[in-house]
């Protein structure tokens, strides 16, 4: 059985035709590849073109005991629409996921950080070491700015307008924004760079970006996770926490200060302000608070 010809062509079709961006690729081959070690497991020697669906419903079974509903769902998606794809360029005459229902994950709200928990994170970071400069530079630019954590590692100097009072990101889709960034946060981003990478010997190629490892290269998004992962056993913070968390952090707190969704959106890059409702929701506890404190018959 030979995928990765159909895979490769796949992925050619997702970044030329449909301009999407090298991780989001990834992430969809990743649910092929998945399907793919199930057959050569269970030892099922078919092609992709010759599938039918109750093979992929026992994969999606034996995938359902492993994770939870929000990836299964993931994961149907993803195989939805590589099949669709082969329906498209007539490989095939139906998609064998067509009548596989997607399960229901309700609504995600990601745990969110507090200031003091935020606080707290920086605080532990080991500043003796050069790293240490460097990563409190990035967790303070994730949080004051709301970035994710590709837009993190692929910030550039010359993106960088502290007389203004902005930093320019690039988003999903290679789109632009402009979002502000503090005197608090530009201070940190300063001393890293007056301090630590200015003595750095960098890469050819990275001489414009601005958060770089010890072997003067850009770092990668699984580099940023572990060191938030690890900083958080360190405080004992029993909360399941990513680069993404202090991006809904930024955003929520904005919320509960006052701030209006819409400029939170332009903030975060959100095409659509539903995507920004998701995000930045308000716990109960905020809630009662706004009601005790502004309705007429508290």
């Amino acid at each position: 059985m030979n995928w990765n010809r159909y895979i490769k062509d796949y992925q050619s079709y997702l970044r030329i035709e449909r301009g999407l961006s090298k991780n989001t690729i990834e992430n969809y081959s990743f649910d092929i590849e998945r399907l793919c070690l199930f057959l050569e497991t269970n030892q099922i020697e078919i092609s992709p073109v010759k599938i039918k669906e109750d093979t992929v419903q026992e994969f999606i079974y034996a995938v359902s005991k492993e994770v939870n509903p929000r990836s299964q769902a993931r994961i149907i998606s993803g195989l939805k629409s590589f099949f669709s794809y082969l329906v498209f360029e007539d490989y095939r005459n139906d998609n064998p996921l067509e009548l596989i229902e997607t399960p229901k994950t309700g609504r995600k709200l990601p745990d969110t950080l507090s200031i003091q928990e935020i606080d707290r994170l920086i605080a532990a970071i080991d500043l003796s070491s050069n790293e240490g400069e460097r990563n409190r530079a990035m967790l303070e630019t994730l949080y004051g700015c709301g970035l994710r954590v590709s837009e993190l590692v692929t910030l550039k100097i010359s993106d960088l307008f502290f007389e203004e009072g902005f930093v320019k990101i690039t988003g999903k889709g290679n789109k632009e924004r402009f979002v502000p960034i503090g005197e608090h946060t530009q201070k940190f981003i300063e001393l890293y760079q007056d301090t630590v990478r200015v003595h750095q010997v960098i890469k050819k190629g990275n001489e414009d970006t601005l958060f770089l490892n010890r072997r003067g290269n850009q770092l990668t998004r699984a580099m940023i996770f572990t060191i938030i992962k690890d900083l958080a056993v360190k405080i004992g913070l029993h909360k399941n926490i990513s680069p993404h968390t202090l991006r809904h952090s930024f955003a929520t707190h904005l919320l509960e200060n006052g701030a209006d969704l819409r400029s939170i959106q332009l903030m975060l890059g959100h095409e659509s302000i539903t995507t920004t409702e998701i995000y930045v929701h308000l716990d109960r506890s905020f809630l009662k608070e706004v009601m005790q404190t502004f309705h007429p018959r508290k």
